[in-house]
């Protein structure tokens, strides 16, 4: 197996800049996710690493080999793309195979290597079918026995699962993250869905423009993103955002006020900040308590609105409402029918919030600063 170093590396496309310096240590054996909006450079600097793409600048180190140059075939990669990208005519176990026959492996290294793969990904009883009698899922399942049969030292993934139902999504989720433990193959991953970010990665790469905006563990970029974009896009529904000023609070501590809304600032992250500094407080639907629908938060800032819109999804409904200006997004865990209009009190988790310079959206919170 192998890590995977990206060393400022950009891709230029004309008078259109791809990628733009990206630095990244892919550890060896480790699941890394590319996550981000589209147009974002994440699946360019996949295919960079496969070699489907030219490195305009920089550097690409596979293990201890500088790859910029090398012919894809020969870098110790496979990928796995979205659209399965089987022959049709062939059948699985030809599918399998055809890779291995034009590289010139034996019969017997052949079968053996098809056996494996099909025992891991328990596609023995369709060998002989074509992909026009699978499933989506089964298809997906060959095109990773595809790239398995090869033993490459990278596995490579460009969102294999957008064509699949949710219900299939999340089974192959759990199959993805079983097929790389098991095996132990240095694994990048490339996304627009930040749930399968979060529930695969070992570690995520949150992209923007570009850049990479921020590297670190599922729990890490959820609980500490440096800006409010990284905020914004990991987290489902999308965190509340409100503009405001930071203000003196109880204590010598500070405060926030906007639409609305005084919320105390907690001591040990915000305790730094400039009285009258124009800021936007970041606050999660779960940090949104429904009066009677959870635990009422220890630091609670209670109001009233009136609910325009719910979303029931079985354990849980979202609650959509508006006040003073800003639209905002509540979950209760303990569902019950809520009546068009319907006012309801709420509670903010003060310890829970975060807080964003409103020029350069950058995080406020002094933890998450010095962590960078």
């Amino acid at each position: 197996m192998a890590s995977v170093r990206l060393r400022d590396v950009y891709k230029v496309y004309g008078s259109h800049i791809g990628v733009r310096g990206i630095n990244l240590n892919i550890p060896d054996e480790s699941f890394v996710v590319l996550v981000g909006p589209s147009g974002c450079g994440k699946s360019t600097t996949l295919r960079m690493i496969a070699g489907l793409e030219t490195i305009s600048h920089g550097e690409l180190w596979i293990g201890d080999t500088l790859a910029n140059d090398l012919p894809s075939r020969t870098r110790g990669t496979a990928m796995v793309f979205q659209s399965y990208a089987l022959y049709p005519h062939m059948s699985v176990r030809r599918n399998l195979t055809f890779s291995l026959k034009i590289a010139g492996f034996s019969k017997s290294e052949i079968e053996q290597r098809v056996s494996h793969a099909a025992k891991i990904l328990e596609l023995e009883p369709y060998l002989d079918r074509k992909p026009s009698q699978l499933s989506g899922g089964q298809r997906q399942r060959v095109a990773m026995g595809r790239a398995i049969v090869r033993e490459p030292k990278v596995f490579l993934f460009d969102e294999p699962l957008s064509n699949l139902d949710a219900k299939l999504r999340s089974q192959m989720r759990l199959e993805i993250k079983r097929l790389q433990r098991r095996l132990k193959v240095t694994t990048v991953y490339v996304t627009h869905d930040q749930v399968e970010a979060m529930t695969l990665a070992d570690i995520v790469v949150v992209m923007q423009d570009g850049r990479i905006a921020q590297i670190g563990s599922p729990l890490e970029v959820f609980e500490h993103p440096v800006n409010k974009f990284v905020a914004g896009f990991m987290g489902s529904p999308p965190m509340n955002f409100i503009e405001g000023t930071v203000i003196a609070g109880a204590k010598g501590g500070r405060a926030f006020a906007g639409g609305g809304l005084t919320v105390p600032l907690p001591r040990e992250r915000f305790h730094h900040l400039a009285i009258d500094r124009p800021a936007t407080l970041g606050v999660r639907a779960d940090d949104i308590v429904p009066d009677g629908h959870g635990v009422t938060p220890r630091s609670a800032v209670a109001f009233k609105a009136a609910v325009s819109l719910t979303e029931m999804l079985g354990n849980e409904t979202l609650l959509f409402f508006n006040y003073n200006g800003h639209d905002l997004v509540s979950r209760m865990q303990q569902p019950r029918e809520v009546m068009p209009d319907e006012m309801m009190t709420f509670s903010i988790n003060a310890d829970r919030i975060h807080l964003f310079d409103s020029k350069d959206e950058t995080s406020l919170s002094f933890k998450t600063q010095k962590a960078r």
